[in-house]
């Protein structure tokens, strides 16, 4: 958690931007971060973060163009040293806001806030900590839909069970509250929705920025039927995809998917099958060019996964201890699946 210090902090930050740009982790739990502080001081514009592992530096370029008095990075664990070198140039103050394990050099001129920094290390997601500042309990559910994307149940979780009893599940697991309940399927809306082309996802921000309540998400309208468009698209593919790999599922430790095809949903994927199957260690896989998008998930794999990544030439990847994403070269991913058999026997 934050100290109340530096939650203080942020606010002032919030307070002097007048024309800030917020960028965000494609995920969820980034767009929720955006959300929860561009409706807390009414103004500023979103730009999702597509570039992995890193932030490069296409998006000091967005910046400028955005006429950016203030830059705010949430939820993306490397930010490219030639994005810093780009917008110290133009004395533009960027306020970064994290959860991740610190990958990178910090520089001095950046305000940077991160709980697994300090004596009291935590991790919890970045829309949480974004909630913290922002307090406005109309935004109690988008808090919400932001943790539990990141498999997190908040504090406040019983206060939205109050308000919205008809969203909720009663249940401490996060995985379950995701896929038993309707808080969880406006969280995978997001996910799905955000895997769109950019015009669609500003259409996207756009909405969610004036919406008033979580009906409103849920309920297909003319200002919402894109981004229910494309979850249904996503959803039929993805439903085909988990069919197809839980019939992959052996008495083996690890469960290995692979697939390709014009979008990945290996984050997605694993999620769910780590879910449905907690005792395996879930590994999907992305074929996409001459790479692989992979996703991991395992009770505690995130050491010896970086361990077998550190062996492979060219493979850059990170994420939380129980959860990592990582890119290779697709000729070694049958070394990295046996170098995973062997560390997880």
């Amino acid at each position: 958690m934050l100290t109340k210090k530096q939650i203080k902090e942020i606010r002032e930050h919030l307070d002097k931007a007048q024309n800030p740009v917020f960028f965000f982790d494609n995920d969820p739990d980034g767009l929720c971060s955006f959300l929860l502080l561009q409706r807390f001081i009414q103004r500023g514009k979103g730009v999702a973060i597509k570039s992995f592992p890193e932030m490069n530096t296409e998006y000091s370029r967005k910046a400028r163009e955005l006429n950016a008095d203030y830059i705010f990075i949430l939820d993306k664990p490397v930010v490219s040293k030639a994005f810093f070198e780009e917008v110290k140039k133009f004395n533009i103050p960027v306020v970064w806001i994290d959860h991740h394990e610190v990958q990178v050099e910090i520089p001095d001129f950046v305000f940077y806030y991160n709980p697994v920094v300090g004596k009291r290390k935590s991790n919890e997601p970045v829309t949480y900590l974004c909630y913290k500042v922002s307090e406005r309990k109309e935004d109690l559910w988008l808090a919400v839909a932001g943790c539990i994307a990141d498999r997190f149940v908040p504090e406040f979780y019983s206060d939205f069970e109050k308000e919205y009893p008809e969203l909720s599940v009663k249940s401490e697991d996060a995985s379950d509250i995701f896929y038993k309940s309707q808080i969880g399927k406006i969280a995978n809306l997001f996910s799905f929705a955000l895997k769109d082309r950019i015009s669609n996802v500003v259409k996207m921000s756009k909405f969610l920025m004036k919406v008033k309540s979580p009906n409103e998400v849920l309920e297909e309208s003319s200002q919402n039927k894109e981004m229910h468009l494309r979850y249904k698209q996503i959803y039929r593919k993805y439903s085909k995809l988990l069919e197809k790999a839980k019939k992959n599922v052996s008495d083996d430790k690890i469960l290995f998917f692979q697939y390709g095809g014009d979008m990945s949903i290996s984050a997605d994927l694993s999620n769910e099958l780590f879910y449905l199957f907690p005792k395996k260690i879930t590994v999907v896989v992305y074929l996409t060019g001459v790479k692989a998008n992979i996703s991991l998930r395992g009770n505690k794999i995130r050491k010896k996964v970086l361990k077998v990544l550190d062996k492979i030439e060219g493979a850059a990847g990170g994420g939380h201890e129980n959860a990592v994403g990582c890119r290779m070269r697709i000729e070694d991913i049958e070394t990295f699946r046996e170098s995973l058999e062997k560390e997880f026997r």
